[in-house]
């Protein structure tokens, strides 16, 4: 499929800066760069979305504790020394 862009002077400095540098082969490596990464964001933000509502759920059902920095810190050590894989969803 071919499709024309219209782009802004810096948007196309910045495309030609990218292959230039060696790192991308052509502009339409960087743009189809760019859109994998926009994908995986917007992945991440619904995956955020949806733990969100899960614990909205779990707290209006009574199951959430009151945040302290105690808790904080019992919830961080519990984290460091669990021998599980930290879940994708919590992770920057």
């Amino acid at each position: 499929m071919t499709m024309h862009v219209n782009l802004s002077p810096e948007m196309e400095g910045f495309i030609k800066s990218k292959v230039s540098s060696g790192f991308y082969g052509n502009a339409t490596e960087v743009i189809r760069d760019a859109i994998r990464r926009m994908q995986a964001e917007e992945s991440r933000i619904a995956a955020w979305r949806l733990a969100i509502q899960e614990g909205d759920a779990q707290l209006e059902r009574g199951e959430g504790i009151a945040f302290t920095a105690e808790s904080l810190n019992d919830i961080t050590q519990s984290a460091m020394h669990s021998s599980q894989p930290m879940s994708r969803d919590v992770l920057p």
